[in-house]
């Protein structure tokens, strides 16, 4: 039996973004109230996905193993305080590779689905940005923005887009307030049915170069 998830986008909803990209753990910075959030989302029982662009791997600015010291830290921070992250999957290609991978495209989406048996339509998608939005809804994802980030100026670009169909909040604790309330009941399908993961063109095979998190 499939479940729903939450799905959240990294800088910018888990920790605070930087110019010149996130390239150790000291330079990994907890949004406030972002682990009290998470906390709280562990009570859920639902799995919690980080699903991330990490262009600056594809940029040779990181490697990818430090990328994965940086995710196994954060995981390890998250659960000493009660909180829980069951996966983290990234693109490490930038946006010119054209990859199935890097959002706006849901590739890791699907391949999140396939790892852990979820219901896409039944899951959230938590981020800052307008390529987190358009992601959830391609697999019929329930979108959140968040204005942290760059969440007050992708508001911007979602309505000259008119991009509609995503709940706003003013940070993670916000948007989980509404998952554990209201979201739950509420579906987004502004631009009719979503993509169905059996007919989509990017299927989970094509993403050998996504990298997912490898426990141990």
């Amino acid at each position: 039996m499939t479940r729903p998830a939450i799905f959240l986008d990294r800088d910018g909803v888990i920790n605070c973004n930087r110019p010149d990209h996130v390239k150790s753990w000291p330079e990994f910075e907890f949004l406030p109230g972002a682990i009290e959030a998470l906390q709280r989302l562990s009570q859920l029982g639902w799995p919690v996905v980080v699903v991330t662009n990490q262009s600056a791997v594809g940029r040779g600015l990181v490697n990818r193993r430090v990328v994965e010291e940086i995710h196994a830290q954060m995981m390890a921070a998250v659960c000493g305080a009660g909180g829980r992250i069951d996966d983290v999957l990234y693109c490490p290609h930038g946006p010119e590779d054209r990859c199935a991978c890097r959002k706006p495209r849901p590739g890791l989406l699907l391949l999140a689905s396939v790892r852990l048996g979820l219901d896409l339509s039944r899951s959230f998608m938590v981020g800052d940005a307008e390529s987190d939005v358009l992601a959830a809804q391609a697999v019929g994802c329930r979108p959140v923005l968040v204005k942290t980030g760059r969440g007050v100026g992708h508001m911007g670009l979602l309505r000259q887009s008119n991009v509609m169909g995503y709940y706003l909040a003013d940070d993670l604790a916000d948007a989980v307030n509404w998952i554990l309330g209201p979201g739950w009941m509420t579906k987004f399908y502004p631009f009719g049915n979503p993509m169905p993961v059996q007919k989509t063109s990017i299927l989970p095979d094509t993403l050998s170069d996504a990298v997912p998190w490898q426990k141990g």
